[in-house]
C-alpha cells in the first residue's frame, strides 16, 4: 500500500497571495518546490503527497494543479474556493473536471468573521461539494472546535477531515476542554483527523513527551481506521523537520497492527481523497 503524506504546500514568495508569510517565519520565508520535497519523501520512505492550499485565492489552486500535472507523485490538491461566490458551485464544478483537484480547504483560522462557517451563504457550496462527492479540509483553533463540531453535525453528508487535530494547546500542556471536544466529535460525526502540524503548536524546546497524550487521544478517539498522516511540510520546519516528525508517527504508532500503520501512513488518505 501506498504511504502518502495527505498535507504538505508548496508555494513562491513572489505571487503575493500568502499574507500570513512574512520575513519572522524565517525558516520558510522561501520559495518551496517540488524539487525541494522529492529527496525528502524518497528518503522518508513516502510514494505521494497531497498539496493542501496556503493562499486563499483560485489562482493559487491553478497554481498548485499545474505543479501536480507535472508529477505523478503528486496525487491530489485540496485547494480553495471563494465559498460565498455567486459563482462557487461553478467553480467547484470547473476544478472538478481536474482528477487531481481532490478536495478544498477553508475555516476560521485567521478568519474575522464570527461564525463564519455557519453562515447560511455557505449552503449553496457545501452541497455542490456533497453533491461532487468532493471532501472539505477543517481549518481551525483550539477555540472553534465547539463551533467546527456543530458545523459537523449540520452537514452529515459532507466528507470532512480536521487539519493538524484542531492545534491543542501543546505549548501550554493544555488538554481540556478540546480532548473533550474532540472526543465529541469522533463519536458523532464520521469526520476525520490528520495527525500533522503538531509540533509548531508546542513550545520552543519541546520533546515528544510534550506531544504524546494529544497524539494518544486523537488516535484513540478516531482509531486507526480515521487517522490521517500528514507532515505540514514546510511548514513543519519552524520547530521540526520531515525526517524528525515521520520517526515521532511511526513511533506513536508503532503497537498498531501492519494494516493498521499501513491504514494511517497512507490508506486512509487514498480512501478519503482519491476515490470518488
Amino acid at each position: 500500500m501506498q504511504r502518502i503524506d495527505c498535507h504538505q504546500h508548496f508555494w513562491e514568495l513572489e505571487r503575493g497571495d500568502y499574507d500570513w508569510l512574512t520575513p519572522e517565519l524565517a525558516p520558510i520565508y522561501r520559495d518551496f518546490h517540488p524539487s525541494d520535497l522529492k529527496p525528502i519523501i524518497d528518503a522518508a520512505g513516502i510514494d505521494g503527497t497531497i498539496i493542501v492550499q496556503a493562499a486563499s485565492s483560485v489562482a493559487e489552486t491553478e497554481y498548485m494543479l499545474a505543479i501536480a500535472a507535472e508529477h505523478d507523485w503528486i496525487l491530489g490538491v485540496a485547494g480553495w474556493i471563494d465559498m460565498e461566490a455567486d459563482d462557487a458551485t461553478a467553480t467547484l464544478e470547473r476544478l472538478a473536471k481536474n482528477p487531481k483537484f481532490v478536495g478544498i480547504r477553508s475555516g476560521m483560522e485567521g478568519n474575522p468573521v464570527e461564525r463564519w462557517i455557519m453562515r447560511p451563504t455557505l449552503e449553496r457550496a457545501i452541497h455542490a461539494m456533497i453533491d461532487l462527492n468532493l471532501p472539505f479540509d477543517c481549518l481551525g483553533k483550539e477555540w472553534h472546535v465547539d463551533l467546527f463540531g456543530e458545523f459537523l453535525k449540520t452537514y452529515p453528508k459532507l466528507r470532512c477531515v480536521i487539519d493538524h487535530c484542531f492545534k491543542p494547546k501543546i505549548a501550554e500542556g493544555v488538554l481540556q476542554p478540546w480532548a473533550d471536544q474532540i472526543a465529541d466529535i469522533a463519536e458523532n460525526t464520521n469526520t476525520m483527523c490528520k495527525l500533522s502540524g503538531l509540533t509548531t503548536e508546542a513550545a520552543s524546546e519541546w520533546n515528544s513527551e510534550d506531544i504524546t497524550p494529544y497524539v494518544n487521544h486523537v488516535l484513540k478517539s478516531f482509531g486507526p481506521n480515521r487517522v490521517l498522516f500528514g507532515s505540514d511540510w514546510p511548514v513543519v520546519n519552524l520547530q521540526s523537520n520531515y525526517p524528525e516528525w515521520v520517526s515521532l508517527v511511526d513511533g506513536w504508532i508503532a503497537n498498531y497492527s501492519d494494516g493498521e500503520k499501513a491504514a494511517i501512513m497512507g490508506g486512509n488518505a487514498a480512501k478519503f481523497y482519491l476515490k470518488r
